[in-house]
């Protein structure tokens, strides 16, 4: 007597219900803020048809170009703001701090005749120090850090007008200054470089992989990881292709990606980075376990500073001068706002490195393409204050669904 074979429905609905289930978890972490990267992606993507609609030059390699040579400094800036908010806490001085030691590391090599080399690391050297006093000024006295900062703002925007002195504006011309944002690289360049990325993520993500496996952290499923290395090697081979479509590889944003995935490794794989993390979730809680929460606010607005010193750095050597202006207008409020908008929690112990490219690329994105539609300031300004608003209102509302999923 032959087996009567098994129905197959039910299994096939029960596969069915997985799947289902299995996409509703990952909506409802999309929606919480688990993978905020991937909403401000669709998010980037809606806003490059709806300008490349109204202007077909928007997506053109030279304005493309242009763009991520525009949102460098202020997203080199936006990584030293994403430690901070990891903190749960806010820097209103860096932008400030970004002029005055662009107008230092001027003055060092146009009017006493120092090195490129030692008047930038002079620069840094002055954001890190500040950085590093307001941290202190914070932490050792309880002083909010809103009010340390804002004093901060104040009292460096000072030090800038006394730096330049009577000059008012200095021009910058040492070439290796320059040519921090005024180098590219050629094709040839452009696709070697191409290829050595995705070459060194392909064994980095496999070994890594491997290695959680051994381990018993992962499981044998390659898929998610050869996901992500077709989306790497896709994002590189684009890009590489729309730079060399202009005038290259700019050294620029090599800078910015390098300072993006080493301050994220740093966030994410180091212990200083769990600090952060624990010190952002619950203070008093990293306190108890031992963790010195104090040095570790020290170190994130010493990070920080230094981050808008680079920053500052940047944007004088792409408008090739420093002025009274450097380091004002809505250069502060565009660099907090890229990572909140990209998805770092205002509340703290969430967040990613990689919101810093990503709101930069958002913030820029608006302003070039209402720049190209001719739209008037007042427009700009009212557009993005309206985005940050709605990207802190999803925040909150996400922070909400966490802690009722957590009481539940």
């Amino acid at each position: 007597m032959s087996a009567t074979p098994a129905p197959a429905g039910p299994p096939a609905e029960g596969a069915e219900e997985k799947i289902a289930l299995d996409v509703k978890q990952q909506i409802r972490r999309v929606v919480q803020g688990d993978l905020a990267s991937v909403r401000v992606v669709f998010g980037l993507a809606l806003i490059w048809i709806i300008f490349q609609v109204q202007e077909p030059r928007f997506l053109s390699d030279q304005n493309l170009t242009n763009l991520m040579l525009q949102i460098t400094a202020i997203g080199l800036i936006s990584v030293g703001i994403v430690y901070v908010l990891l903190l749960g806490e806010i820097d209103l001085s860096v932008g400030a701090v970004s002029g005055l030691c662009a107008a230092i590391m001027t003055v060092l090599n146009v009017k006493h005749g120092w090195s490129p080399y030692l008047a930038i690391a002079a620069g840094i050297a002055a954001g890190a120090f500040i950085g590093c006093v307001q941290g202190f000024l914070f932490s050792r006295f309880e002083v909010p850090s809103f009010v340390v900062t804002l004093a901060g703002l104040l009292a460096w925007q000072g030090a800038l007008l006394q730096v330049l002195g009577q000059t008012g504006t200095i021009n910058i011309n040492d070439p290796k200054i320059v040519g921090l944002a005024n180098t590219f690289y050629s094709d040839t360049v452009g696709w070697i470089m191409a290829a050595v990325v995705i070459v060194a993520y392909g064994l980095i993500a496999g070994l890594g992989f491997r290695r959680r496996v051994t381990a018993g952290l992962a499981d044998n499923n390659p898929v998610p990881v050869i996901v992500r290395f077709v989306v790497v090697a896709v994002v590189t081979i684009v890009a590489v292709y729309v730079f060399n479509g202009s005038r290259g590889v700019p050294l620029a944003v090599l800078i910015f990606v390098a300072f993006v995935v080493g301050m994220e490794f740093v966030v994410k794989r180091t212990g200083f980075g769990r600090h952060v993390f624990a010190v952002g979730g619950n203070d008093e809680a990293a306190r108890r376990a031992g963790i010195r929460v104090n040095g570790v606010r020290v170190a994130v607005f010493t990070i920080a500073g230094a981050m808008a010193a680079i920053g500052g750095i940047m944007a004088a050597s792409r408008l090739l001068a420093v002025n009274q202006g450097s380091g004002g207008n809505e250069l502060l409020l565009l660099a907090i706002a890229g990572p909140v908008i990209a998805g770092t929690s205002l509340f703290g112990g969430r967040g990613s490195v990689w919101t810093a490219l990503l709101g930069a690329m958002v913030i820029g994105s608006i302003s070039n393409g209402m720049d190209l539609l001719s739209l008037s300031s007042a427009i700009k300004y009212m557009v993005t204050g309206g985005v940050l608003l709605l990207a802190v209102l999803v925040d909150a509302i996400a922070k909400q669904q966490r802690q009722t999923r957590g009481r539940a």
